[in-house]
């Protein structure tokens, strides 16, 4: 059976993709301080707070944004294609 997306709520998107940024940002930052600690390097504290933050709050705008431009293409071209298939025990 083929389906169809043609339409993707901006708001729903914008929130998931932005929370799973956070979750991804986090334990990069943390994996940044590790090299910079052994090298010596000073390490500002306040990027352990802004840098999720501001990964998070930019996943949600371009996540916005991307649902915009994908229902406006969508809306004329056709939305993502893709099939379904039931399986069986499931």
């Amino acid at each position: 059976m083929k389906t169809q997306v043609v339409s993707i709520s901006k708001l729903q998107t914008a929130k998931v993709m932005a929370l799973m940024y956070l979750v991804i940002s986090i334990p990069m930052v943390l994996l940044t301080m590790v090299p910079m600690r052994m090298s010596g390097q000073a390490f500002n504290w306040s990027m352990v707070i802004w840098l999720p933050v501001l990964y998070t709050a930019l996943g949600f705008v371009f996540s916005f944004l991307g649902a915009w431009i994908y229902n406006g293409i969508a809306a004329k071209v056709g939305g993502i294609e893709f099939r379904i298939a039931t399986i069986d025990g499931e």
